[in-house]
């Protein structure tokens, strides 16, 4: 099987309210998660209420700790608030690295988040910027109508 990558394609424009986190260990990962639920309930997504919420945090989880676990710190987690949906974009200071999804892999190994959140995503990619590396996904703030993005 040939090598499947994470496809190179600029951010999307993005217009929101944006949150920021600047994390540096897998360990700051859960507050990060608990202040991102919290700030979902602020703009009418109830905690465990909503799908689609949660799908957002399950894609900032994981593309936040690949970023983590296999990028260079620091790494930033934004998530852009829009009317139509999230912009998820994570950095880290590994541009020479590509995000490439596991091949081959025993799913009980891991390494299947970046299919994971290809497919709750509309779409994804990753750009080089300066020193960083960005991976983003755009996601639905409504589950009904979602057209999932194929890798």
């Amino acid at each position: 099987m040939g090598r499947v990558a994470w496809p190179l394609r600029p951010l999307p424009d993005g217009r929101g309210e944006v949150w920021r986190w600047d994390l540096q260990r897998v360990a700051e990962l859960p507050a990060a998660r608990a202040v991102l639920r919290s700030r979902l309930g602020g703009v009418g997504f109830p905690q465990d209420e909503d799908q689609a919420a949660e799908r957002l945090v399950l894609a900032f989880d994981e593309l936040a700790s690949n970023a983590l676990r296999h990028g260079l710190s620091p790494v930033v987690a934004t998530v852009i608030a829009g009317s139509g949906g999230w912009l998820l974009d994570v950095s880290d200071r590994d541009p020479d690295t590509m995000p490439t999804p596991a091949v081959g892999r025993d799913p009980a190994q891991g390494g299947l988040g970046l299919y994971l959140v290809a497919r709750l995503a509309v779409a994804h990619g990753w750009y080089v910027d300066e020193e960083c590396k960005h991976v983003w996904a755009c996601l639905p703030t409504t589950i009904e109508d979602r057209q999932p993005a194929y890798t």
